[in-house]
């Protein structure tokens, strides 16, 4: 390596695989082994924090005196590659570290990773996990005494049918042989995988429609197996999102949900497969008027960090290696790291919705955001034109009297009712901010006029608009 190139790495400062040191010492050590269970990276030693090359001290044998401190304080013993250079009479040593093959290293029984631009102590969770990965192997792929017959026969159909439209594998008349060639079963014995995928495995989905942090709306704990979970929790998630419409050529009708609805399954789904289900915890999503939040345990792996996630070159990493097969297989995710890619050409169809990701203390937390929230829920263009289609339609349905004016509460049922017709009228009555008894007053009159009614019963059926569906 040339001055040149040291010195612009100086400029740059530190980061997750650049660390300045003004001497060598037991911290150098640690970041040694941190780099050595991430990406690698270079120590520079004889420059400070503000990027000032300090120049150090050193005779003949100081190298090797360290190079013997590192190997007797690692393990397994690592040997990183020491240079000596001289930059306007100073010396510095460059320390280059490479990422080792079969992780986790030690130092003096402490193990240490890379985040950022410091060296972060693994939990013993966060050790084993390290294993795994080192050893290509996912905590899904272990053994369970869940016998065959006892799974979920629902989802195996279903599981069969979306492998059908896919064509991505083509199934035989054995089911068992099948998922040993996939890897699901293993010596004759059931996976975590197919437990957790077509199975009873406790663990859960908790969704919860909120009007204010601590105010519940709707709740649902799901603990189907998971390839029927991505469902319900995605019905579950449109039945509390606002659906309005624009018009596209020749003025023809497009609803538009309030997010990009792939963009919700791909944050679902990687919530599901990217959890860490050694943890009891559940994956947790919170829908608000303005935003919805999907938590699930378990942090990234393999290195990766928030700011690779937001490029459009990173190598992905599994965490459940056979969950990730299963839903490539149904057609729901790729392989290949382009997830978030995906998600990013969505939401450029959304330019008022922001993702937002977090890496909170073992949890990954994502949202998709509404920038601007109208106090509608959705567009005043779309507003206008529900306003002027109801009152349009009342008026020719009402022959007897030359005009008719609906309420602005009855305007706001119908319209809430538009976006979604499974809405309950103590819903109603959360998001218009008017009592039940009310509510139920104002539908009446809705019915009475031949705008609104039922179909089916209160707890299981569906509001219909009449003009709208004839």
């Amino acid at each position: 390596m040339n001055i040149e190139k040291i010195q612009n790495i100086i400029r740059q400062g530190e980061n997750e695989t650049v660390e300045f040191k003004t001497s060598f010492n037991k911290a150098v050590i640690e970041t040694i082994v941190a780099f050595s269970n991430t990406k690698g990276g270079k120590i520079i030693i004889g420059c400070n924090d503000n990027k000032k090359i300090t120049g150090i001290s050193i005779t003949n044998e100081t190298i090797q005196k360290w190079i013997n401190e590192v190997k007797q304080n690692t393990q397994p013993s690592v040997f990183p590659n020491f240079e000596k250079y001289n930059i306007d009479n100073k010396i510095l040593v460059v320390i280059t570290v490479n990422e080792y093959p079969l992780k986790p290293i030690s130092y003096k029984n402490r193990y240490y990773s890379r985040k950022n631009n410091s060296n972060h102590q693994l939990t013993i969770d966060e050790i084993v996990e390290i294993r795994y990965v080192s050893l290509n192997c996912s905590f899904d792929a272990f053994e369970v005494k869940t016998e065959f017959y006892k799974l979920d026969k629902k989802a195996l159909d279903f599981f069969k049918k979306r492998l059908t439209e896919t064509g991505r594998y083509k199934l035989s008349e054995n089911k068992i042989n099948d998922f040993e060639k996939l890897g699901f079963i293993k010596n004759g014995k059931l996976t975590r995988a197919i437990e957790l995928l077509f199975g009873t495995h406790h663990t859960s989905i908790h969704i919860g429609r909120f009007k204010t942090p601590s105010t519940i709306i709707d709740d649902l704990m799901i603990r189907s197996p998971l390839v029927l979970a991505v469902e319900e929790a995605m019905n579950f998630i449109k039945r509390n999102i606002a659906l309005g419409y624009e018009f596209g050529n020749e003025l023809k009708r497009i609803d538009r949900w309030q997010y990009p609805i792939p963009a919700i399954r791909e944050l679902l789904l990687n919530a599901i497969v990217h959890r860490d289900y050694r943890n009891a915890t559940d994956v947790i999503i919170k829908i608000f008027d303005d935003r919805i939040q999907i938590s699930n345990p378990g942090g990234f792996i393999g290195g990766i960090t928030i700011d690779d996630i937001l490029t459009d070159n990173y190598q992905p990493k599994h965490r459940n290696k056979l969950l990730a097969e299963a839903f490539y297989l149904t057609g729901d995710i790729e392989k290949y790291g382009t997830g978030f890619i995906r998600l990013r050409k969505w939401l450029n169809d959304y330019p008022n919705i922001k993702l937002k990701i977090q890496d909170i203390k073992g949890f990954i937390r994502t949202e998709l955001i509404v920038k601007h929230i109208k106090s509608d829920k959705v567009t005043d263009k779309v507003t206008d034109k529900v306003t002027d289609k109801v009152t349009d339609k009342v008026t020719d349905k009402v022959t007897d009297k030359s005009s008719i004016n609906l309420t602005e509460n009855q305007i706001n049922i119908v319209k809430y009712i538009r976006e979604n017709n499974y809405i309950t009228t103590n819903k109603l009555s959360e998001v218009i901010g008017i009592s039940q008894r009310k509510i139920k007053k104002n539908i009446f009159k809705l019915k009475e006029l031949g705008i609104i009614d039922r179909i089916g019963s209160a707890k299981g059926g569906h509001w219909n608009i009449i003009e709208e569906n004839k």
